[in-house]
């Protein structure tokens, strides 16, 4: 999976082949395919295993959050965008599902769990600032704005697409005063 990573970083999704990345990890060309079953099966590793590293991340940066509900939810943004900028190739192939199983448990699981934390985050935020019941679908909308507005700053800056007036500055600098 080391490998696979450091391929797609290299040379892109499109270029990885189980036969090259065998020659690249130093084993026989028929033990990806053996461990992996095919091309989809190593992308659905791939994004199971960024998922629970998003997981761990988003955990560790809660925990160290403050307790105010707002602030909270902005660690959780600007982790998020961390994460992409540190991680491109598992972000990558996590948000690509034409590659993978989406119906392989591990990854439906991995992502439940990622949806979740963020969920949790929005959802106490949007509960504080509100004296009446909030619904659950009003939930689910804040939270889909939320992942929106992290997933398209960590798309745009992983694209090269923002430009700042020095070097990009600092990711999670820049995401910070987004959240």
């Amino acid at each position: 999976m080391t490998a696979a990573l450091e391929t797609i970083a290299r040379d892109g999704l499109t270029n990885l082949s189980l036969r090259q990345l065998a020659r690249d990890a130093g084993v026989s060309h028929g033990a990806p395919a053996h461990h992996f079953g095919d091309r989809k099966g190593l992308f659905t590793a791939l994004a199971t295993a960024g998922c629970r590293l998003l997981i761990e991340e988003l955990r560790k940066a809660l925990t160290n959050a403050p307790r105010d509900p707002k602030a909270r939810l902005r660690t959780a943004g600007v982790t998020y965008v961390q994460f992409a900028a540190d991680n491109p190739a598992y972000f990558e192939v996590m948000f690509k599902p034409e590659l993978h199983r989406r119906d392989d448990p591990d990854l439906q699981s991995a992502y439940e769990e990622a949806k979740q934390l963020l969920r949790d985050a929005v959802s106490n935020n949007v509960r504080a600032g509100k004296r009446k019941k909030t619904s659950e679908l009003e939930i689910d909308i804040a939270t889909l704005r939320a992942w929106s507005m992290a997933h398209g700053l960590a798309c745009l800056w992983s694209s090269g697409n923002i430009f700042s007036t020095s070097d990009r500055g600092d990711i999670a600098e820049l995401s910070a005063k987004i959240f």
